[in-house]
C-alpha cells in the first residue's frame, strides 16, 4: 500500500546551530549545504527505521479493504510510523466523487508499532474504483518539535551529518555506518 507525503515537516530535527555547532563551524559559508545535509541524513534515518521523526502528513491509499481475521475487526497495518491521528478516510467512487467516512467507524491503535487503524466492515462502504479508491490521510512523527525526536535518532542524523560534511566530495554507499546502526537498531520496524 503506497503512502504519499502531503505535509513535510515544518522543521528539521536539528536545527542549523546545533549542527553547526557539533560540526564546530564558525562561519555562514556553508549554511545551505549543512541545511541541505541536515535533511538528507533525517532522510537516511527515516528509511532506515521506517519511522518519520517529526510530525508529518500522510495519504495512505488502498485498493479494497482488508478482511477481519478471526471475527476481529479489520485493520490497516500503518505503513508511516508512529502513527498519531487519522485525520480523514475517503471512498471513492467510480466517477473520481469522495465520500467522506464518518471518523468514529475508525479506532486507531498509536501505541503499537507499527500502528493500525482497526474499523468494522459494516461501517464502511466499498470503493467504486478498483484502484486507489480508499484514502487515509493520517498523522505520524514523534511530534511537533526537535525535542520530541528521541535522542538516539538525533545522535544519528548528527553522526551521519559529520560524515557527510568532511567526505562531501564523495559519494558513499547505502550501508549505514556501524557506530549509526548501532544508534538506531532499537528504533527499526522489521518487515515480514
Amino acid at each position: 500500500m503506497p503512502a504519499i507525503l502531503l505535509v513535510p515537516p515544518a522543521i528539521e530535527p536539528l536545527s542549523l546551530a546545533e549542527a553547526k555547532n557539533f560540526l564546530r563551524v564558525e562561519h555562514d559559508d556553508d549554511d545551505a549545504l549543512i541545511g541541505s545535509l541536515i535533511a538528507s541524513a533525517r532522510g537516511q534515518v527515516e528509511a532506515a527505521t521506517r519511522r518519520v521523526l517529526i510530525t508529518q502528513e500522510w495519504r495512505i491509499a488502498l485498493d479494497r479493504w482488508p478482511k477481519p481475521e478471526c471475527n476481529k475487526s479489520a485493520r490497516v497495518v500503518s505503513p508511516v510510523n508512529p502513527l498519531r491521528a487519522l485525520i480523514e478516510a475517503r471512498v471513492l467512487a467510480a466517477d473520481g466523487g469522495a465520500t467522506v467516512l464518518d471518523p468514529d467507524a475508525f479506532t486507531l491503535d498509536t501505541v503499537s508499532t507499527p500502528g493500525m487503524i482497526a474499523f468494522e466492515r459494516a461501517n464502511v462502504t466499498e470503493p467504486g474504483r478498483a484502484l486507489a479508491g480508499i484514502e487515509l490521510d493520517v498523522s505520524a512523527g514523534y511530534g511537533e518539535s526537535a525535542a520530541s525526536v528521541p535522542e538516539p535518532l538525533r545522535q544519528a542524523i548528527r553522526l551521519l551529518l559529520a560524515r557527510a560534511y568532511e567526505h562531501r566530495d564523495r559519494v558513499e554507499g547505502d550501508v549505514l555506518p556501524a557506530d549509526v546502526a548501532r544508534l538506531i537498531a532499537p528504533y527499526r520496524i522489521l518487515s515480514l
